[in-house]
């Protein structure tokens, strides 16, 4: 069960600011440093009780005064829940003169409530950051003339202009240029899209070259980006508060301890017995169940890299039994590298990407950085270039020692002059995802380089893992072409794949699965996740590489984007539900004979006293045990380079 909020039943519209939520959290350690020096004191001096207690009744009061206050609020409106029953348990341990047992107790219910007023504001966080995202400028055409003018005051039928590297600001037709766009955000797709005259663009995609030329057919909240943002606040919204066990049953079991203290009372007139029904019946084993466990488990997660915002999510991820995974940026590494280096005989393979890389070196298209990064690995020197020219989406022509180069498209080369029987043939089919780059040197073709993007070498061994640990559904949504989707499939062994969706197909494909009564973990790392993240019964963003809005919109992130940590958060929360299962029987079973053994006389309160500390401790070692969940992994470690820069890291050349 999720730990259970303890402060109050807040208002509706009540919204705490980080101001707020700052103050309690520092307020609640200081009281847990009083209750702890209680501890400290009477450890190393003798004879120090008075001060000890002192200390621990300034922390306790600290601690405890939220909720008895707020239980005061709540009796005068005539309710009974989790607020009264943990107010009896601190007034039962301040009337014994336990005023650490009081301290720690509130100290766990405060730091849960804490932890779970903090994870609400996940939604505004996405909304700030697809704001970020979102074009402020743009160029407008007005008589043939550029004028700078705020994205907000675009309209239907405007025409704006993008230059190379500018962010587009409202969704589009090209009337006019052309250039390769990267809407891997909105799409999904890994590599960068040609586009030309009569072509849609998208809100928020970058155009990498050329200048174009955009008829605005949707701006504002209208573009695909802005429908993405309400997409992500419908599905927040969506979401239903689970009910909660304790919340349920507790405001009966307030009203019952103290019947049976009275009728203890009545029958024996016997007080030791009914401080001693009040201490015994402190639930304090049964309230730690939950927060002990949910503590160590996080420890655990967050050892291997695995940040969990809504605690909530380890025990939903217990019941998960169908995952959908994005492809671009989760599946696959999101960055182009070099496959294949074919030269033509005669020509060394390092000949080849020299060339390659050489005549590439002065572009930002993420096929020159592919290149050049394998050929910098390498540590292949490149050659000195003059009279650079790049046609945006065909090629580069430059001059390298006196010859003339020219890399890009078959057809590119063809339309300069090159014989079309010297292209070498190409066995890679671009259709699943391949580019293909033709380098001709003085009208000659001298090879091919393919060029795709990375499958994550853990993927396929994280997908068998995550059916042997149950997992009963497992698929691939993404809005890239399906022969690359296809060829991705294939080799990770992912049975179920859907292709070519926007943001609102994958929202639609995840409510279709829960509809037939999945229980689903969506993965992903990107703008076009984000509505999916959200609508899923848990959302998993890879953070290493992934968006900002993806994370926001998640509420468990992957900080190293290692996809083994799937199983593992799989196995961590059903072991969690297990050990807090078991913390429950414990503090059942020492209620319950407590209960019994001091209405009948056989606890005085000391023991009692005792009693009910020995259960918490009990609860406690139970729950540690899941720090140690995971240890088979590697643990976590911040990257020392930028993630671009380790992602950038390619596979050796391979001669055709």
């Amino acid at each position: 069960m999720q730990v259970t909020a303890l402060i109050s039943q807040q208002d509706e519209n009540y919204d705490p600011t980080a101001e707020q939520s700052t103050t309690q959290l520092g307020m609640t350690f200081v009281g847990l440093v009083f209750v702890l020096n209680a501890y400290l004191v009477e450890f190393i001096f003798s004879n120090s009780a008075a001060i000890a207690g002192v200390s621990a009744f300034i922390g306790a009061a600290i601690l405890s005064a939220p909720i008895l206050w707020n239980s005061i609020k709540d009796l005068r409106r005539g309710q009974y829940g989790i607020n009264e029953l943990v107010s009896l348990a601190i007034l039962a341990s301040l009337a014994t003169g336990d005023y650490r047992t009081a301290g720690v107790v509130s100290f766990f219910m405060l730091i849960g409530e804490i932890i779970e007023s903090r994870t609400a504001a996940g939604a505004r966080a996405s909304i700030e950051s697809l704001i970020k995202l979102t074009p402020t400028k743009a160029r407008r055409i007005v008589d043939g003339k550029e004028e700078e003018t705020s994205a907000k005051e675009l309209r239907v039928g405007d025409t704006i202009r993008v230059r190379p590297g500018d962010n587009i600001a409202a969704d589009g037709v090209i009337i006019d240029g052309d250039g390769s766009i990267n809407q891997a955000n909105i799409t999904g797709e890994s590599l960068p899209v040609d586009k030309k005259k009569g072509d849609d663009v998208f809100a928020g995609t970058i155009n990498l070259t050329g200048v174009l030329d955009i008829k605005v057919s949707r701006a504002g909240t209208d573009t695909t980006l802005g429908r993405v943002r309400e997409l992500i606040l419908s599905a927040e919204q969506s979401k239903l508060p689970i009910m909660r066990l304790m919340d349920q049953y507790m405001g009966y079991y307030t009203p019952l301890v103290l019947t049976m203290s009275a009728l203890i009372w009545v029958f024996t007139h016997d007080l030791n017995r009914v401080i001693s029904v009040l201490v015994v019946s402190c639930p304090c084993a049964f309230i730690l169940a939950t927060p002990s466990a949910m503590v160590a488990a996080l420890s655990a997660a967050a050892r291997l890299g695995v940040l969990i915002k809504n605690i909530g999510d380890i025990e939903a991820a217990a019941n998960i039994n169908a995952f959908v995974f994005d492809k671009t940026g989760t599946l696959t590494s999101g960055n182009l590298a070099v496959a294949r280096l074919s030269p033509v005989e005669g020509t060394k393979p390092a000949e080849l990407l020299r060339l390659a890389a050489s005549a590439e070196q002065h572009s930002n298209h993420p096929v020159a950085k592919a290149m050049t990064g394998l050929a910098a690995e390498a540590g292949v020197e490149l050659y000195s270039t003059g009279e650079f020219k790049e046609t945006a989406g065909r090629g580069i022509t430059t001059l390298i020692d006196g010859s003339t180069v020219l890399a890009g498209r078959r057809k590119w080369l063809t339309d300069n002059g090159v014989p079309e029987e010297s292209i070498k043939k190409v066995d890679l089919n671009e259709e699943e995802g391949f580019s293909i780059v033709y380098i001709a040197r003085d009208g000659l073709c001298v090879g091919w380089v393919g060029l795709r993007d990375q499958i994550r070498p853990e993927a396929a061994e994280a997908l068998a893992d995550l059916k042997s640990a149950g997992v009963k559904r497992v698929a691939m949504v993404t809005g890239d072409r399906e022969p690359v989707a296809m060829r991705v499939s294939a080799e990770i062994e992912c049975e179920e794949v859907v292709a070519e969706c926007l943001p609102q197909n994958k929202v639609e494909y995840v409510k279709k699965l829960k509809a037939h009564g999945w229980k689903v973990a969506v993965v992903g790392d990107g703008v076009n996740d984000a509505p999916a993240l959200a609508s899923g019964d848990i959302g998993i963003a890879m953070g290493a590489a992934g968006s900002e809005v993806a994370i926001h919109s998640a509420t468990i992130a992957l900080m190293n984007s290692d996809l083994r940590r799937l199983p593992f958060l799989v196995r961590l929360s059903r072991a969690t539900r297990l050990v807090i299962n078991q913390n429950f029987m414990l503090g059942v079973m020492f209620i319950i004979g407590g209960l019994t053994l001091a209405a009948f006389g056989y606890l005085n309160p000391i023991v009692a006293a005792i009693m009910h500390n020995a259960g918490s401790i009990l609860v406690i070692f139970n729950s540690a045990r899941l720090v140690r969940q995971g240890e088979e992994l590697e643990p976590f470690q911040m990257p020392s380079r930028e993630p671009e820069l380790i992602a950038s890291a390619a596979p050796a050349p391979q001669a055709a």
